[in-house]
């Protein structure tokens, strides 16, 4: 049975399996953010906070000084001034991220151009961002995309980009 063009090792190179795996991956974050999102709409401020305070409340009596748990706290913490727009911004992301994903899976033509602009549009504020507010986190994410998008470059030269005419 043939495997599907998009599947992992089915068309060629370590590259192109490399190019797929990331679409599944930048998929499944795409996913995770469009639920977070509507998850933001649907509770409460004060409910998300409780959730995060009990289920750190374990780590923390072991752990006073817990990175992970006080940054969750913190975060739930303040959502009350920041819901609306956390929600939004992750339904917009989440649902770009999957139209351009299933786009690119699909070799369609368009999906390349909308992948660099969102891509480089995430970049260029993942470098604005780290002026101001540098973290390693940050800083690996924006390597990451850099990847990403010269792995769609490379592969919209091989498939998506239109055939140049020569005159004749």
């Amino acid at each position: 049975m043939a495997r599907p063009r998009w599947w992992p090792g089915a068309r060629g190179d370590a590259l192109d399996t490399t190019f797929n795996i990331v679409l599944v991956l930048k998929g499944l974050d795409g996913l995770l953010e469009l639920v977070g999102g509507l998850l933001l709409f649907v509770f409460s401020p004060a409910s998300i906070n409780a959730l995060a305070q009990r289920l750190t409340q374990h780590e923390l009596t072991q752990d006073p000084q817990d990175f992970w748990a006080h940054h969750l706290l913190h975060l739930t913490g303040n959502l009350h001034r920041t819901q609306a727009f956390g929600a939004l911004y992750l339904l917009f992301h989440g649902v770009v991220k999957l139209v351009v994903v299933v786009g690119l899976f699909r070799r369609e033509r368009w999906a390349y151009p909308v992948a660099f602009v969102f891509l480089g549009g995430f970049v260029i504020y993942q470098v604005y961002r780290m002026t101001y507010a540098p973290t390693v986190g940050l800083a690996l994410l924006t390597v990451f995309d850099l990847f990403i998008i010269w792995l769609t470059w490379r592969e919209y030269r091989r498939h998506g980009a239109p055939a140049s005419t020569a005159p004749g």
